[in-house]
Parts: structure tokens; sequence; C-alpha cells
């Protein structure tokens, strides 16, 4: 996870809970999956604790808000520039490192200046992969 600079938000005992639970996750984890991973070490912690905290970290820009699964919020503590493959049916989410450089000329840009893309890949991880297919397009 990127540095915290924690000025704005007081540590806590489940703060910093959150943050050991996010550091070198891959997951994408929601607030709910945090707060359930994390209940029985801290059974009086409440869901609004791990909401606040991740928005709290996310204005800090130590995670980044992922809007890959339109039932739930999805965090990725890995600020650097990358991409996605997220599975259809499960929703797992891989990252991927792999630069595609998109050019666009200046009547696509509409006068913007470019300062980043993200890529989303979608397909079927293996677990998966032996769904039939009518199946798979019926939960998109």
């Amino acid at each position: 996870m990127s540095d915290v600079s924690n000025k704005n938000m007081k540590m806590t005992p489940q703060r910093i809970a959150i943050m050991k639970y996010l550091d070198g996750n891959t997951a994408h984890p929601s607030a709910a999956d945090i707060y359930v991973a994390l209940q029985e070490q801290f059974p009086t912690m409440s869901l609004a604790t791990v909401y606040n905290t991740m928005e709290t970290l996310k204005q800090q820009g130590a995670v980044v808000e992922l809007s890959i699964d339109p039932g739930k919020k999805r965090f990725d503590p890995n600020t650097q520039p990358h991409h996605h493959l997220i599975c259809i049916k499960c929703k797992t989410v891989l990252d991927i490192f792999v630069d595609f450089p998109l050019p666009l000329s200046d009547r696509e840009t509409g006068g913007f200046q470019i300062l980043g893309n993200r890529v989303d890949f979608y397909g079927i991880c293996k677990t998966c992969g032996d769904t039939p297919r009518e199946m798979i397009q019926t939960n998109r």
C-alpha cells in the first residue's frame, strides 16, 4: 500500500488493522470484505468504521476505488498505474502490469489533456471456466 499521510486520520487499533489487511492485498476487497475479515479480531468494530477509513484512505491517495462491480465498491491498495482482468461470473480481479499505449487524436480528446488510462479486460477465470455460456450471459 502507498505511504499514507496520517495527519487527517486518528490511528486507532481498528484502522491500523485495516491498513495491515490492505498491505499487499491483491484481492481488491470491498469494505464489507474487510469488515468480515477483521470481525473476529475486532468484534465491536462497525462496518461504518471500515467505510469511513476506506474513504479517508481514498482521499489521501492510499487506495483506489474501483468501479468494476456495480454491486459494491471495491478498493485497490496498489496505487501504481495498472490495469485489471475481471471474471464476469465470480468478479475475481487480477492486476495487469503491462502498458497499453492508446494514442488519441486531437479530435478524439476534445481538448482534454490525457493524464492516464485504465483498461479493464473481462473474461472468465479458470474456476468459472466450466460454466455454460448461456448462464454467464444472464449474469451480466
